[in-house]
């Protein structure tokens, strides 16, 4: 499985395209759908379905504009549905201007444990704290994970809206640490990094 990395957006999220066998699952698209359809035809992937680990709209605002090319599922947890809700109205409130946000056509929700989409095979790791519904997905084969705001390289997810929630947060990671050491970590904002080093870093 090949990942490719972009960062888009005013806030940089990252948006994480996975290949396998021609075919493409997308992880928190951002805010740039032209961009990724443009990449997924470069790249003549056919696209299998979109994840969200979380509902902020950093994250997700491109799902529905993705969806009318590619009417492909958005996967993500039932107890974010608020944010996604309500993408376009917090977009206007933390960037200052209105973005046009066509919401998700078709949503369908996580379940705890072994998920399968297409060929694309994970774990589903809810991780609430940063948002009620945080998910990291996690591909054992491969060694990696996908943390959204959850866990950075050298930071955590702040838990200072409404709905953070310090208390939960602490215990998401100390699932996340219970990884094995060498397990690859991609955020939803900055670099990579590992189990083993974001363990040395909360000591």
């Amino acid at each position: 499985m090949k990942i490719h990395v972009f960062s888009l957006g005013e806030l940089q999220a990252n948006c994480y395209l996975l290949e396998s066998e021609g075919k493409a699952l997308i992880i928190d698209p951002g805010d740039d759908a032209p961009f990724i359809l443009e990449e997924l035809q470069r790249k003549n992937l056919k696209l299998v379905g979109i994840c969200l680990t979380h509902g902020h709209f950093d994250h997700a605002m491109a799902v529905g504009e993705i969806q009318m090319s590619f009417p492909v599922p958005l996967y993500m947890s039932q107890e974010d549905a608020f944010l996604v809700d309500r993408l376009e109205k917090t977009a206007q409130h933390f960037l200052d201007h209105s973005p046009v946000v066509i919401q998700p056509l078709k949503v369908e929700y996580f379940t705890p444990g072994e998920f399968r989409i297409s060929s694309f095979v994970f774990t589903v790791i809810p991780t609430p704290g940063h948002t009620p519904g945080s998910v990291c997905l996690y591909f054992s084969g491969e060694k990696n994970i996908f943390t959204g705001d959850t866990l950075f390289s050298g930071a955590v997810g702040r838990t200072d809206f409404v709905y953070g929630d310090k208390r939960k947060l602490n215990k998401s990671l100390d699932l996340l640490f219970a990884l094995p050491d060498e397990t690859e970590i991609y955020p939803g904002h900055g670099e990579m990094t590992y189990i083993l080093t974001e363990k040395e870093n909360r000591k």
